[in-house]
C-alpha cells in the first residue's frame, strides 16, 4: 500500500482570524462606487478608506490605534470634485498618500501625525495629465517620489511627485481600458492587463512591450496580474464559461502557462495580494466572504492551495499591511483590513509556533522605508533592489517626514550648478504648506475661543438682568 507523501512547507498551517470586536473600526460609510480597486490602503501608522461623500470624493485617514466607533464628524481628506477611485500610501514616507479620482486628477497629500481639527482640503500637489477618470495608482518600489497612474484614456503616466513633472507617458500601448498595473521588485518592468484580454510586460523607460500574451484567461471579465519574486507573473481571471481562474506564467515563454487552475463560479474579480517574503498569494474577491491563499514554489504544481479564511459578511474592499507593520512576536505573516458596509475589520494570518523567540525563517529581511534611488537616477536607466531592513527587534515607524515639492521652472533649462545633494525629507525644514496648515488651525481655535467668550458675556448680561429684575 503506497503512502501519500505530504508536501513539506512551513506555511501549511497558516490560519486566519478576525480581530476582536473592539479592534475593529466602526461607523465608517464605505464608498459604494462601482470600481474594482481595493478602496483601502494601510501602512504601519495609518488606515485610509474611501468613503461616501456628497458633492465630491473623499477618504478617511485613521491612526491605526484609533479603533472602535469613529465619530461621524471625524475630519476627512476632501478635495476631489468627483468620487475617489483608488488610494495608495507612499512606500518611502508613511505620512504621504496619493488619491486618484473620477475628476481626472491625482492628488498627493501630507497626513499629519496629530488628528486635524477640520477636513484636509489642500493637497501638497495636484497632478493633471489624464483626459478621463484615473482609476489605478502605484508608487515605484525603489525610487523616491515616483508615482504611476493609469486612466480611462488608456494612458499610463509616470510622475515625479517631488517636482510635479511627467517623467514618462505610455500612450500607444493599450487599445482599451487598463484593468491592472504592477511593478516588478526593482521597478524596471511593468505587468499590465487590459480589456483587450492581453497580458503585457512593459519596459517603461524604453517605451516597449517586451512580452505579451493574448487571452491568458479567455473570459471577458477583468484580469489581474502581479509579479512573483521568481520573476513569474501570477494572474487571476475568468474562463470562457465565467469560471474564476488563476494562472502562473513565465514571461520568457508565454506560449504555455506554468500553471492554470479553475476555481469557482462567481462574478467578483479576484484581487491578488502577493507577499514576496513567503511567496504566498492571497486572493480576495469583491463580494466574497472568504480569503483563499496559495503558496507559489518551484515544484509542480507550482501553485499550492494552503487554506481558506471564511466569514459570514461579504467584503467591499481590502487593505494589505506591508510586512514591516506586522507583529513578529505573534508570528503574524499577513494582516488584512476587510471593509464591510459600515466598518473595517482586521484579519490576522498567523503561523502557529510554540517558541516565543524571533522566527527568522518566517521573517527574512524585508523592504524598509528608505528609497534606493532618486527619481532622475531611475529615469536615466539605473536599477536597484529595495533597501532591506531586519524585523528582529520589531519596526518603529519614523516620525513625521515632510514631502517637499519643488516645481521646476520649465523656461529655465540650465542644469543645476554644483554637485547634486539630495536632502532627506527628515532633514527638510517645515514647508510653506505645513506652516499655512498650522496657522489655519491656530486661527480657527482663536475664532472658537472668541465665540465662546462672546457667549459667556451674553449669558452674564442675562444673569445680571434677571438679578436686577428680582430686586
Amino acid at each position: 500500500m503506497s503512502r501519500r507523501v505530504v508536501r513539506q512547507s512551513k506555511f501549511r498551517h497558516v490560519f486566519g482570524q478576525a480581530a476582536k470586536a473592539d479592534q475593529a473600526y466602526e461607523d465608517i460609510r464605505v464608498s459604494k462606487v462601482t470600481w474594482d480597486s481595493s478602496f483601502c490602503a494601510v501602512n504601519p501608522k495609518f488606515l485610509a478608506i474611501i468613503v461616501e461623500a456628497g458633492g465630491g470624493g473623499a477618504f478617511i485617514v485613521l491612526p491605526l490605534a484609533k479603533t472602535g466607533r469613529v465619530d461621524k464628524n471625524y475630519p476627512l481628506v476632501t478635495g476631489h470634485t468627483a468620487p475617489v477611485l483608488d488610494i495608495d500610501w507612499c512606500p518611502h514616507n508613511d505620512n504621504v498618500i496619493a488619491s486618484a479620482s473620477d475628476d481626472t486628477t491625482i492628488m498627493v497629500w501630507q497626513i499629519p501625525d496629530y488628528t486635524p481639527m477640520r477636513n484636509i482640503t489642500e493637497p501638497i500637489i495636484t497632478l493633471e495629465g489624464h483626459s478621463k477618470r484615473v482609476g489605478i495608482l502605484s508608487w515605484h518600489p525603489t525610487a523616491r517620489n515616483v508615482l504611476l497612474t493609469a486612466g480611462g484614456d488608456n494612458v499610463i503616466i509616470i510622475w515625479n511627485v517631488g517636482t510635479g513633472e511627467v517623467l514618462l507617458s505610455l500612450d500607444d500601448m493599450h487599445p482599451d481600458v487598463i484593468h491592472s498595473v504592477c511593478w516588478n521588485s526593482n521597478g524596471s518592468l511593468l505587468a499590465t492587463t487590459c480589456k483587450d484580454k492581453t497580458l503585457r510586460i512593459i519596459d517603461p523607460r524604453k517605451g516597449q512591450v517586451v512580452a505579451e500574451r493574448f487571452a491568458a484567461h479567455e473570459g471577458m471579465r477583468p484580469m489581474r496580474a502581479v509579479f512573483t519574486r521568481q520573476g513569474h507573473i501570477f494572474t487571476t481571471g475568468f474562463t470562457r464559461m465565467s469560471q474564476r481562474e488563476l494562472g502562473l506564467w513565465d514571461p520568457n515563454n508565454f506560449e504555455e502557462p506554468v500553471a492554470l487552475q479553475e476555481m469557482d463560479t462567481s462574478n467578483g474579480v479576484l484581487l491578488p495580494f502577493y507577499d514576496p517574503d513567503s511567496s504566498i498569494v492571497y486572493l480576495c474577491g469583491k463580494g466574497d466572504s472568504s480569503i483563499r491563499y496559495f503558496e507559489i514554489t518551484d515544484e509542480p504544481p507550482f501553485v499550492h492551495y494552503l487554506n481558506t479564511f471564511s466569514s459570514k459578511e461579504p467584503q467591499r474592499g481590502m487593505g494589505f499591511m506591508p510586512k514591516r507593520g506586522l507583529d513578529v512576536s505573534k508570528c503574524e505573516i499577513a494582516r488584512f483590513y476587510k471593509l464591510h458596509e459600515r466598518k473595517c475589520e482586521p484579519i490576522i494570518m498567523t503561523v502557529p509556533r510554540k517558541s516565543d523567540l524571533f522566527q527568522d525563517d518566517l521573517y527574512p529581511d524585508t523592504p524598509g522605508p528608505e528609497p534606493a534611488l532618486e527619481a532622475d537616477e531611475w529615469l536615466s536607466g539605473q536599477d536597484a533592489e529595495p533597501v532591506l531592513i531586519s524585523l528582529r527587534d520589531g519596526y518603529v515607524p519614523p516620525k513625521h517626514r515632510e514631502l517637499r515639492v519643488t516645481k521646476r521652472n520649465i523656461l529655465d533649462v540650465r542644469p543645476p550648478s554644483g554637485p547634486r545633494h539630495s536632502q532627506s525629507a527628515s532633514d527638510a525644514p517645515l514647508s510653506q504648506h505645513t506652516l499655512e496648515t498650522l496657522l489655519e488651525e491656530i486661527k480657527a481655535l482663536r475664532e472658537r475661543v472668541q465665540a465662546q467668550e462672546q457667549r459667556i458675556t451674553a449669558l452674564e448680561n442675562m444673569l445680571c438682568e434677571l438679578v436686577d429684575g428680582t430686586d
